[in-house]
């Protein structure tokens, strides 16, 4: 599972859920072949690994997807949304899970069987090539995610990772533009590969500066044109 904060190339704004590079006749088809389950806010989909038992076709709702290292250092990965699927590299490969996956609010999802997602692909030859697609260009937004972030400070990371959270989740507010996705200072430290502590001493300083303004699990950008030019400064 890769990363999906890279603006303008496999970032949020720009995905194309796996549902919808579907023709819909074989949407419907692989949705029939499952059955629907709700999970309530910060509930878990999925664990980092246990072994494949099924895939998920989210419906409604965001989740997060994390991985954790020996250490206990928790990475976010990737923001997952309607008409994504989760889960379907274990379910191919047959190898426990890489990934964590969490509701990050209300979630509708259809949980599919590994063994029958498998079967619908061997006999869906159009599918399984966008699947493959799919993971394509998930390898090559994380790659591209990867070389860019090698260039930057943690300064440089958090204004990019907050230009795309506004892009893909923003919502006018009376200052600027609030973050609709709650993510704590934990999640944004996993997604900018730093620590809670240097997120939060840069996140003050932002704040001291009137570029947002924050609380609890909310985000405001009041000042996106500050936060450009300093990702503009790794150009």
């Amino acid at each position: 599972m890769d990363s999906a904060f890279l603006p303008g190339d496999g970032g949020l704004g720009d995905r194309v859920p796996f549902l919808a590079r579907l023709e819909a006749a074989d949407a419907s088809a692989l949705r029939g072949l499952g059955r629907e389950l709700k999970f309530a806010a910060r509930a878990p989909l999925m664990q980092q690994d246990e072994p494949t038992t099924h895939v998920l076709l989210i419906l409604t709702g965001w989740t997060k997807v994390t991985s954790t290292a020996p250490n206990g250092y928790q990475a976010l990965l990737a923001l997952r949304g309607p008409g994504d699927v989760v889960g379907e590299s274990a379910a191919v490969t047959g190898q426990p899970r890489s990934a964590t996956v969490t509701a990050l609010e209300p979630v509708r999802a259809v949980a599919i069987d590994h063994l029958g997602f498998t079967s619908f692909l061997a006999r869906s030859p159009a599918v399984a090539l966008t699947l493959i697609g799919l993971g394509a260009d998930r390898v090559r937004a994380a790659d591209r995610r990867q070389l860019l972030f090698a260039a930057m400070g943690v300064r440089e990371r958090l204004a990019t990772l907050l230009l795309d959270l506004a892009r893909t989740h923003g919502r006018p507010a009376d200052a600027g533009v609030e973050i609709t996705v709650r993510l704590t200072k934990q999640e944004l430290a996993g997604a900018v590969s730093a620590s809670r502590e240097m997120v939060q001493r840069q996140l003050k300083e932002f704040r001291d500066r009137g570029v947002v303004t924050t609380g609890r699990c909310r985000l405001v950008i009041n000042r996106p044109d500050v936060l450009h030019r300093i990702c503009a400064t790794i150009r």
